[in-house]
């Protein structure tokens, strides 16, 4: 896991310094001259590259994820952290570079820190009983709670879980201070 987060970046950071531009729209998983792990690797570096500047949540907040969504939201199973949302983007489509959400889990000064995105399509855009949305070649998971399609994509922070899995055990909202923690 650590290993494919360092190729990662690298390869954001190769792309960042090339003249051409890395994909920026998802490809067909079957197209010609590509496999689906080197197009999920294009659109993961996308996902870097695009999402880099939120490191500094100022920064995101200036850029349009100013809307809290939620409060700092933990489980059993482990955190998430504060949900974000840019409401321009929440349109009923999901796209690599353009994450609905972005995660955001505090340290014990109060900063926040991006730990990962969350891709959402409202039921209203796209029917509960339609087949769920698909991204990186990855289903998206129902939540009546919210009545919505979600998919996360822990790309700053590790998820032994797994990189699309909704809960991360490495992430505590313990430290939210006088903020309100959350579980669904």
């Amino acid at each position: 896991m650590r290993r494919t987060a360092q190729l990662l970046a690298a390869i954001a950071l190769l792309g960042a310094c090339r003249d051409e531009q890395l994909p920026t729209r998802i490809q067909p998983l079957t197209s010609p001259g590509h496999t689906s792990a080197e197009t999920h690797n294009g659109e993961l570096a996308t996902l870097i590259r695009v999402t880099t500047p939120f490191l500094r949540f100022e920064t995101a907040k200036r850029a349009g994820w100013s809307a809290q969504i939620t409060p700092c939201m933990a489980s059993p199973e482990g955190g998430m952290g504060f949900h974000y949302g840019n409401t321009a983007l929440i349109d009923g489509s999901a796209r690599v570079e353009e994450p609905e959400l972005l995660l955001y889990e505090p340290d014990h000064t109060g900063r926040l820190h991006l730990v990962a995105v969350e891709y959402i399509v409202p039921y209203t855009a796209h029917s509960r009983s339609a087949a769920p949305p698909v991204l990186f070649g990855q289903q998206f998971k129902q939540n009546d709670t919210f009545q919505l399609w979600g998919l996360h994509v822990w790309i700053w922070k590790a998820n032994t879980r797994g990189l699309f899995a909704p809960w991360n055990p490495q992430v505590a909202c313990g430290l939210a201070g006088g903020m309100t923690a959350m579980s669904h």
